[in-house]
């Protein structure tokens, strides 16, 4: 059983634990628990208990994506409020660091904070030949750095094996008539793993913002040869996207959008100012921001993921596109904003290693990197704005260091001991 300790108490009467689970499940035995004779990892654990405890049905699960999203602060943050009373309840909300990430024997490949200089002189998504060279040297330091200093999470942090610590939670937390779980975005990939790893264990599973799981693990005929980031269509989602910020901020019109007036018309004009004239906007504390066309476009996707942000993105294009000169210093951004600053820790934490330790593990992709700027500008040129950002993504993946032999890709068309609700919002 889980051994619960109150923790986080100024956010709610939290508990949390620290559970063991093996490392590696292809060497595990029956006797894991009794003996200890096989490595472990801990995995972090958080519940929000249910408000009616004598009449609880059991533990609703929940992962809010990346992959590398804290199960944790997804709790903390959302747990109480992101459900029904009635749901609140009957149900213990828990959520957990899946391994490789965050508190859970972080995937780390650095050991300083060096890299974390050329990773945030990489452009949003590389537009040059020069910029193309760039994110290629990155990347092949960074696969070097993980192979070198990553063992043995690396090798053991598919997706599959978090579907099989959840399968050990579950039955640590006491619900043995089977998994309650809501996953959301990468979190729909970890719920449709898991039923079909587990179809005699699900109690009650909702995947919502779903992504393809052969797109995301191995592609179909036709796709195999394409990175998975192009082959889930992101990039088409976040153009329809887009396109209804631009409709729904025309339809609101002044003063309630600052953008009214043809949205996209003006958007596009942006683009190509920028691209030819980027703005440097100079901060009180003379701290500067660059913006051009391929950063505006990574700003932009990162907004659209937070519709209460889109007033506020609404403004600052209005401001940016007022600016008549190539450098302004400025107290105005809404949602453009700094790097926050890293201070310098004996041990560096994870930065940006969870999704690529996550997402190139479980899936299959060219080992040429050229692939990646070929299937960008493709993307762009039928998918839109966002074709290449989203191809760029996954970067990485071009001869990820890492095995593959836990991963589980498929098949995806098993008989569930009860049925999955699968679920999206429009313009997700």
């Amino acid at each position: 059983p889980v051994d619960w300790f109150p923790c986080f108490e100024s956010f709610g009467p939290f508990e949390c634990a620290f559970y063991p689970v093996p490392l590696d499940y292809s060497e595990v035995t029956e006797d894991f628990y009794e003996t200890g004779n096989q490595e472990a990892i801990e995995i972090v654990v958080i519940r929000l208990p249910a408000t009616d405890p004598a009449n609880k049905i059991g533990s609703l699960f929940l992962n809010p994506g990346g992959p590398g999203g804290s199960g944790v602060n997804f709790v903390i943050n959302a747990g109480a409020f992101l459900y029904t009373p009635e749901v609140r309840a009957k149900f213990d909300i828990v959520g957990f660091d899946p391994r490789g990430t965050n508190r859970s024997a972080a995937l780390s490949c650095f050991t300083s904070f060096e890299h974390l200089d050329e990773f945030f002189a990489l452009r949003a998504f590389p537009d040059t030949i020069e910029d193309i060279n760039a994110q290629i040297a990155f990347d092949d330091n960074f696969r070097q750095k993980c192979a070198a200093n990553a063992l043995p999470i690396i090798d053991n942090m598919t997706t599959a094996d978090v579907a099989r610590d959840m399968e050990i939670l579950r039955r640590a937390v006491g619900d043995y008539d089977g998994l309650t779980y809501a996953g959301y975005s990468y979190g729909s990939f970890l719920g449709v793993t898991y039923a079909n790893m587990f179809p005699n264990s699900v109690r009650a599973v909702i995947v919502d913002a779903v992504l393809d799981p052969i797109a995301w693990t191995t592609g179909r005929p036709q796709t195999r040869n394409l990175p998975f980031s192009t082959r889930l269509r992101s990039d088409a989602g976040a153009q329809a996207t887009l396109e209804e910020f631009f409709r729904l901020c025309d339809l609101a019109d002044l003063p309630r959008c600052a953008f009214a007036g043809d949205a996209a018309g003006r958007y596009d004009a942006l683009l190509e100012r920028l691209a030819v004239d980027p703005i440097t906007l100079i901060f009180p504390d003379e701290s500067t921001l660059f913006i051009d066309n391929i950063e505006l476009t990574g700003f932009t996707l990162g907004v659209l993921y937070n519709p209460f942000n889109w007033a506020l993105y609404a403004q600052d294009l209005a401001f940016l596109e007022s600016i008549p000169t190539t450098s302004a210093a400025s107290t105005q951004f809404n949602v453009l904003g700094r790097m926050p600053e890293l201070n310098e820790e004996p041990l560096v934490p994870q930065t940006i290693e969870a999704f690529p330790g996550v997402a190139c593990s479980d899936s299959d992709n060219p080992s040429n990197p050229l692939v990646w700027a070929v299937a960008g500008l493709v993307s762009e040129f039928v998918y839109g704005d966002f074709g290449r950002i989203w191809t760029w993504a996954s970067s990485p993946c071009a001869d990820w260091p890492a095995s593959k032999s836990s991963r589980y890709a498929g098949p995806f068309t098993r008989n569930t001991s009860n049925t999955v609700l699968v679920t999206s919002t429009v313009f997700d």
